[in-house]
């Protein structure tokens, strides 16, 4: 029993900074309607650059990560204002190009990576890396402890942010109608940049949570666009709660695989669980609520 709780506890825990990833793409594809399949990419760009902050600095993740978020988000605005959105102004062009254009992205941020890095596998040691806390009998890492109080941190002030702002308040109305929001006097344009460049930012927030957890290279970037779809299909596409109920179960369905089945098949747990939910839940957990 207790290796059962400690898997839950751990899985509830990874998913809480997983779904911070997901929130970055369904908040883009809420507003932009696109599916961005550069988002692990930069997720990975934002890993990195915490790296380096560590490596060359001895700055610690959590506090290098304060760093890589405005990186990204500059980087983000920059992907937005000078190349999908080129193709979002031309009305002939089809939505499926815009999407290829996210993959055209996602192959120069990755081999622009391998050429500044190599594709040796890295990973940041800190102090704390191997602590744990215990509770009763199970032992939780303390890294993914701390990741995810940050997670829920910035997630509930993502909340406040959207419901309380101005600003928020323009991103909810462009995503619902953008014809409307635009009638409004709102500057479409704009927030679609400023959203790109928020999931950005949130992708690399979340990256750097999960730096002290994973080895890093490359082509991670691919494991995290996966991990972000399946959570956002999870949880329905453009929703924001959806997306952190999504990443919860997706984190318990890969530790309870992992400890159950074997770790080398904890990734196709949730791969399954994607496939069952397009087939039988098209609409993702969301559509529950509706019925």
């Amino acid at each position: 029993m207790e290796l059962f709780g400690q898997t839950v506890i751990c899985g509830i825990l990874l998913g809480g900074m997983y779904a911070l990833i997901a929130i970055g793409m369904t908040l883009i594809m809420g507003v932009m309607k696109i599916i961005n399949l550069a988002h692990g990419a930069l997720v990975m760009v934002g890993m990195y650059v915490t790296y380096f902050c560590f490596q060359e600095f001895g700055i610690d993740p959590y506090f290098g990560m304060f760093l890589s978020m405005p990186v990204l988000f500059f980087i983000g605005c920059l992907i937005q204002k000078y190349m999908i959105n080129r193709l979002v102004e031309v009305e002939s062009i089809l939505p499926e190009n815009q999407v290829l254009l996210t993959v055209g992205i996602m192959l120069v941020l990755t081999e622009a990576a391998r050429l500044i890095f190599k594709s040796d596998y890295r990973s940041v040691a800190t102090g704390y890396s191997s602590s744990t806390v215990f509770l009763g009998g199970m032992s939780i890492s303390v890294p993914m402890v701390i990741g995810f109080f940050i997670a829920m941190v910035f997630t509930f002030l993502l909340h406040l942010f959207l419901t309380k702002t101005d600003l928020g308040k323009s991103i909810r109305a462009t995503s619902q109608d953008r014809d409307a929001a635009t009638y409004l006097g709102v500057n479409a344009s704009r927030i679609t940049m400023i959203t790109f460049g928020i999931g950005s930012a949130l992708a690399a927030t979340g990256g750097s949570l999960l730096l002290p957890l994973f080895y890093l290279w490359p082509d991670i970037g691919h494991l995290f666009t996966a991990k972000s779809f399946i959570i956002t299909i999870l949880g329905g596409m453009g929703s924001t709660m959806g997306a952190i109920i999504g990443g919860l179960i997706l984190g318990m369905a890969e530790s309870l695989g992992a400890t159950y089945i074997s770790m080398g098949y904890k990734d196709m747990v949730g791969l399954v669980i994607f496939l069952l939910v397009l087939l039988f839940l098209p609409g993702g957990f969301r559509s529950l609520a509706k019925r």
